[in-house]
């Protein structure tokens, strides 16, 4: 059964890490960082992006703190995520990214890729680990 695409996001001060579910809901693919400039062109992004893979949810990695608390960074991303969802009329799932980016980073690593193209890639490579952290939670709670 085909389901609605998921949007996963990885917000970050300078980029925005977008990946989408594939259209059965098993599989986390990136598909670009967006270069953050303003709130305005950042959200007109985003919406193209919802619009041509016909998302109906977003799931964003909120950097939450080793303890679990929700720091400065956490704060940011949530009051951007409000922002968001004011244009975008899209459910919203709030995802525990702690080490996202560092899970992401090793991965490229592993893959031998040089430190000047994990740079171009990292935070689209994190989204997709945020995103394929929902949908395997999802997939594994249904059963």
């Amino acid at each position: 059964m085909i389901k609605p695409r998921i949007l996963g996001l990885d917000i970050g001060d300078r980029t925005i890490g977008v990946a989408v579910s594939d259209p059965f809901g098993w599989t986390a693919q990136g598909v670009t960082t967006i270069k953050r400039s303003d709130l305005p062109k950042d959200l007109e992004e985003l919406g193209k992006i919802v619009e041509e893979y016909k998302v109906t949810k977003m799931v964003v990695g909120i950097p939450k703190n080793m303890n679990g608390t929700f720091g400065p960074q956490a704060e940011k991303v949530r009051e951007l995520v409000k922002e968001i969802v004011k244009q975008i009329t899209i459910e919203t799932v709030e995802w525990d990214e702690r080490l996202s980016t560092k899970m992401a980073e090793r991965s490229l690593i592993e893959g031998d890729m040089r430190r000047n193209k994990r740079k171009k890639v990292i935070d689209t490579v994190a989204a997709v680990c945020i995103l394929q952290g929902y949908l395997d939670y999802q997939q594994h709670h249904r059963e």
